[in-house]
């Protein structure tokens, strides 16, 4: 679990959260409590303390750059320890984000430096419970979805609070 001050910059996606209701429904553990159905654009950002005005006019100003495209999710990853939805239509904002504050790997690093753009439906638990999860998810697909806005939250003592909602350009 992250620490309070903990921030991200996220792709909401709201019609994805049938998927997500699905992972509760075999087990709420797997889901991660707060956040909507979304993709992450990057994580962490920057430590709650340190977004100046600056650095939300930054994220302001990028998001005002990106047409947003429409969203279809098709492709169910499941490995072990994760199920997820491909979100490939929203690469190329993940990867301007990331390019824009080169400083901050994303994921720590842990997934290389272009991490494939995702919607992480559940993670952690027993593979069986995984694989009910995918069963459950699979006849919902496709979903499709257009996000409007670049979202950044912050992780606090009560959980994950929204700090900038920035609109995307059209």
């Amino acid at each position: 679990m992250p620490a309070p001050g903990t921030t991200a910059l996220l792709i909401l996606l709201p019609a994805a959260e049938p998927a997500l209701a699905a992972a509760r429904r075999v087990d709420s553990a797997l889901v991660r409590p707060g956040l909507p159905a979304h993709v992450t654009a990057l994580y962490p950002f920057l430590p709650d303390a340190s977004l100046t005005d600056e650095v939300l006019a930054d994220v302001r100003a990028l998001a005002a750059t990106v047409s947003p495209p429409e969203v279809r999710l098709t492709e169910l990853v499941v490995t072990p320890g994760f199920v997820a939805l491909a979100a490939p239509a929203l690469q190329a904002i993940t990867d301007a984000v990331c390019a824009r504050w080169p400083a901050v790997l994303p994921y720590g690093g842990r997934f290389g430096p272009r991490p494939a753009a995702h919607l992480t439906v559940a993670m952690g638990g027993p593979d069986d419970a995984l694989e009910r999860v995918a069963e459950e998810v699979r006849p919902l697909l496709p979903l499709a979805d257009r996000p409007d806005a670049l979202q950044l939250v912050a992780l606090t003592d009560r959980g994950w609070e929204p700090r900038l909602g920035a609109p995307f350009g059209e």
